[in-house]
């Protein structure tokens, strides 16, 4: 590293999901490079998606062995990624970032009563360092739907932009927009709004190991997990020639880990266990669950969707259960363990023949296979279709497309042009999964609510948890599941 009085020093994380192994692991290599660079030229970012609640210690702790993370580590400037502002609700994010030591910038979020900001929140910021005048502006991805549900307004990234780096242009020598948007979005930012500088990049995983210029704009990113950080050395031109950046990504295996976070995050583990291991439910016998076929649990988590979103049907994919249930003591963190993924209840229209799709679908290797992360799904596999309201007569001796040879809504025969108000998953609105769910019209998504959250709730309903040991799928040759 070059750390002349001429040079700044800028490290990058973006979409670490709290993969916090590997964040250990960029701490050791800022440590040692804090002994050989003075601070004051020396900056760190995080581009959004530092925590992922499908992990115990950010879900017992509600974020706070996240936060405790991004303070020791010595973080400069965060935005907010879709994962921080979509997994908590206000209330929860202010208790998360209040009183941080670093200002959470995101200049296309505002709250949708006041219309303004929460005091942590700032939608951009000028930092000096090193003789250098910093203007960093965040940007995150418009998920406007669900961001309204939990009571923010999500702005177009765009003209937030254009706003604010014209602003800044004229108060700083760097203007670097801190992206939570996405590859595609940050080149169109680039093409879209002049006076940027760089882009840190995030949303996408994209990994670019040494900078993208599109037009005047460097695109820098370092793809997903903490696998690797971004580091960039920006010197100006002698005579008023402008900015030097040189650098990229590099891959974090084999740095060492700073020994003072493998502590903290040892203490924030048993923190958290033990704050989950609370009862929530006591069951008179197992619940098993299986990806590849209707099992008790699916069924249960199906007919939990079905109940709190209204619907006429309820859908699950048996892969969102990573296992089944022993009989006894269930706790919080016995249904995290099997149901990590933030994911929410939604409702859905969806035409008969569309549902029919599905389920002819969820039959196939290739989906009941198919490996995937993403879009909230934190499983393994996809799985085969648990379903509640809705029984199927299945011939596996049919071809495929050909193998659902009865199907029932209602007790009534299931009909190909009508429409059916389905309470699934949100992630198959996302396009992921099995197509003939994508095609389905949005009713209402419901925030703040997981769908773990509705299956322990299920799991205190008697009538629920017998019912859910019922066949919806027969086969043709009178045998269950």
């Amino acid at each position: 590293m070059n750390a002349s009085s001429e040079t700044l020093i800028l490290l990058h994380t973006n979409d670490i999901h709290s993969h916090l192994e590997e964040a250990a692991r960029i701490a050791g290599y800022v440590e040692e490079l804090r002994k050989t660079v003075p601070r004051e030229r020396m900056l760190l970012f995080d581009i959004g998606d530092f925590l992922d609640r499908a992990r115990v210690e950010t879900e017992g702790t509600e974020g706070m062995a996240n936060r405790r993370l991004l303070d020791a580590i010595g973080y400069d400037a965060v935005t907010m990624g879709n994962n921080e502002g979509l997994s908590y609700t206000g209330p929860e994010l202010d208790a998360l970032f209040a009183d941080a030591p670093f200002p959470v910038v995101c200049a296309n979020l505002v709250r949708s009563d006041t219309g303004s900001r929460p005091d942590w929140m700032k939608p951009a910021v000028v930092l000096e360092r090193a003789g250098f005048r910093l203007g960093l502006v965040g940007l995150t991805v418009p998920y406007e739907e669900f961001y309204g549900l939990l009571g923010w307004k999500a702005e177009d990234p765009i003209r937030a932009a254009e706003e604010w780096v014209a602003k800044l242009r004229g108060e700083a020598d760097v203007v670097i927009v801190l992206s939570h948007l996405g590859l595609r979005q940050d080149e169109r930012l680039a093409q879209t709004v002049g006076g940027i500088d760089l882009i840190l990049g995030a949303h996408t995983h994209h990994l670019l190991e040494t900078p993208l210029r599109v037009g005047d704009t460097l695109l820098c990113a370092a793809g997903k997990f903490g696998r690797h950080l971004g580091v960039l050395e920006i010197s100006k031109k002698p005579a008023g020639g402008g900015l030097s950046v040189e650098g990229g990504s590099l891959s974090t295996e084999g740095m060492a880990p700073a020994e003072g976070i493998e502590r903290l995050l040892k203490s924030s583990l048993e923190e958290a266990v033990s704050r989950m291991d609370v009862a929530i439910a006591t069951l008179k016998k197992p619940l098993p669950s299986h990806p590849d076929r209707e099992s008790p649990l699916g069924t249960l988590l199906a007919a939990a969707i079905r109940r709190t979103t209204g619907a006429e049907i309820g859908l699950a994919n048996a892969g969102q259960l990573l296992g089944g249930l022993p009989a006894g003591r269930v706790t919080r963190g016995d249904v995290h363990a099997i149901c990590p993924s933030p994911i929410n209840p939604c409702l859905m229209m969806l035409k008969g023949s569309q549902l029919r799709r599905a389920l002819e679908e969820s039959l196939l290797p290739e989906f009941i296979g198919l490996e995937f992360q993403g879009f909230g799904f934190r499983g393994r596999v996809l799985g085969t279709l648990c379903a509640d309201g809705l029984e199927w007569t299945v011939d596996e001796a049919k071809p495929p497309y050909e193998r659902v040879v009865g199907a029932t809504a209602g007790g009534r025969p299931l009909e190909d042009d009508r429409e059916y108000a389905v309470g699934t998953l949100d992630m198959f609105t996302f396009g992921v999964g099995y197509k003939g769910l994508k095609e389905g019209t949005v009713v209402r998504y419901q925030l703040p609510e997981f769908i773990r959250d509705v299956l322990a709730e299920a799991l205190n309903d008697e009538s629920a948890v017998a019912d859910c040991e019922r066949p919806r799928r027969r086969s043709a040759e009178g045998t269950d599941r």
